[in-house]
């Protein structure tokens, strides 16, 4: 995180976010909780926004990443729009703000149900993925007597060269449809009453962190423009959806600015407009999970510090195996020790880092959790009946809560 750093207080180093000291907001709010940085969150999206400045671009925010009403609505303040893959994130991102005729309805697996929806919220693009679903897009838009753009999403068979679980670009991925089918679906959408073809989408898979898919995708993107072009049929607008990869451990990060001038210097002659849609690249390195260390327990052959945030707060190290920095909230300059951190959850896979060399820890002592403001609140549930946890924005020298911890009464509230 940019904004987090420490900071000499009464002969001990605390970890402060902006100028708030993270121990104070622990005195304050019962742990586990999540605390973003409103700084780190302004300039990660005006990173996109000044690299694009001098294109026609629309920066969609990927709201699946974090999609709290307070991120949404600075999201929304900055001028950006959404990339929404269901009518929840849609209700959401327009009650926080955001423009519908800024928000991509992608996802695949839309329902008749949702698409109408979001006709009837004033969404007017579509990011189709599949050829049943151009015909309810225009079955349903005909029912409304209006018109969709349609954009469809296409598969260009490109390796993201990023974790199998998340890989959405290549043949036998569930996402978009297979390249060469591309234009046999342009000449039907063409043709249909309820349509306006639009525009080409793709999205290769997340956290990649090498530019060459990028711009191998993009390539056969830019000559499938110009075979429909040939064929009559105008693309107006090109969605190059998100991926872009973010420091967690070792990974070298993609500059945004070489991102954009591929995405530049592939259009140049092209008279289109551009979507992107950065989810991760924006909020990841924004947030934080504080936990505090319940017990330090002693194996035959390892030590256990058992903490107080779970995978169900947390889900990457389960879901993943993925990697998240660990630091204390107060720093010490104790004995490095190998720990598995581990959640109360009645699973094995309860694990948030396996054999973690740590300052030695003891009970009460406070643990964050780095990058975490991409896939964290938003995968969170309440699996073993735990209370989903609090969310803090961090303003300068200010804090407040943007979600707070529900009662177990109102954890009840939807059970008969």
């Amino acid at each position: 995180m940019k904004y987090l750093s420490y900071r000499d207080i009464a002969g001990y180093r605390h970890a402060f976010v902006e100028n708030v000291m993270i121990d104070d907001v622990a005195r304050s709010i019962q742990t586990p909780f999540y605390l973003y940085s409103k700084k780190t969150l302004i300039d990660n999206f005006l990173e996109f926004k000044n690299s694009f400045n001098d294109i026609d671009c629309k920066i969609c925010y990927a709201i699946k990443a974090n999609c709290n009403l307070s991120l949404v609505k600075l999201i929304a303040e900055l001028g950006g729009g959404i990339d929404a893959v269901s009518a929840g994130e849609i209700d959401r991102a327009i009650k926080a703000g955001i423009d519908p005729r800024k928000i991509v309805f992608a996802g695949v697996g839309k329902t008749k149900a949702e698409i109408e929806f979001a006709l009837k919220s004033g969404v007017e693009e579509f990011s189709v993925e599949s050829e049943p679903e151009m015909f309810a897009l225009n079955e349903i838009a005909i029912k409304l007597e209006m018109k969709a753009k349609f954009s469809l999403r296409v598969n260009p068979n490109v390796d993201a060269k990023t974790h199998s679980k998340i890989s959405t670009g290549k043949k036998g991925d569930k996402f978009g449809v297979d390249i060469e089918f591309a234009e046999d679906i342009y000449r039907k959408a063409n043709a249909l009453p309820g349509l306006e073809v639009y525009g080409i989408s793709t999205h290769i898979g997340s956290q990649i962190t090498s530019q060459e898919p990028f711009r191998l995708a993009f390539v056969k993107i830019r000559e499938l423009f110009f075979s429909l072009k040939n064929q009559g049929i105008s693309i107006k607008n090109l969605d190059f959806g998100g991926g872009i990869g973010v420091v967690y451990k070792d990974e070298i990060a993609i500059e945004i600015k070489s991102y954009a001038n591929i995405i530049k210097d592939l259009t140049k002659d092209l008279d289109v407009k551009i979507t992107i849609a950065p989810g991760r690249a924006i909020v990841a390195s924004a947030g934080i999970l504080v936990s505090r260390v319940i017990y330090i327990k002693k194996g035959s052959n390892k030590i256990f510090a058992v903490i107080d945030a779970a995978m169900n707060d947390l889900a990457r190290p389960g879901l993943y195996d993925s990697y998240h920095e660990i630091l204390p909230v107060i720093q010490n300059t104790s004995a490095r020790i190998l720990y598995d951190v581990v959640g109360p959850i009645c699973e094995s896979t309860d694990i948030l880092a396996k054999g973690r060399e740590l300052h030695e820890l003891k009970s009460e002592d406070l643990i964050m959790f780095l990058t975490c403001g991409a896939y964290g609140s938003s995968m969170s549930n309440q699996y073993n009946c735990r209370n989903l946890i609090p969310e803090i924005m961090i303003d300068d020298n200010n804090f407040k809560i943007i979600r707070r911890r529900p009662s177990f009464e109102e954890m009840l509230q939807l059970e008969i």
